[in-house]
């Protein structure tokens, strides 16, 4: 069973970028609605066992990824394969739509 961890923008290259797998990465703020929902759905995807590593970012202590990536709003997922975007999410998904799109990758 895999687990949702907290990265920093220091750890962002060596856990996503770097990462050959696929890697989706919840950029979130503590103080957003929408991303207090998110949380438990992404642990629920994460005991999937679908093959996916997810890591979530606090976009407040981490904004040099962020802004790297273009974030404006909050929750976004974005989906890495083999260190580059795939695609992204913005807003609260179900978990149908995510599992939906890691089968598609």
């Amino acid at each position: 069973m895999s687990e949702v961890l907290p990265i920093t923008d220091s750890e962002f290259d060596s856990e996503v970028v770097r990462n050959e797998g696929i890697v989706i990465v919840d950029f979130y703020a503590d103080w957003c609605g929408p991303c207090k929902q998110m949380a438990p759905l992404l642990d629920e995807l994460a005991s999937k066992d679908l093959g996916v590593i997810i890591r979530k970012l606090d976009v407040d202590n981490n904004p040099s990824s962020a802004e790297k990536y273009g974030i404006r709003g909050i929750p976004t997922l974005l989906f890495f394969k083999e260190g580059k975007v795939i695609t992204s999410k913005v807003g609260l998904q179900s978990l149908d739509t995510l599992i939906e799109i890691i089968k598609e990758l």
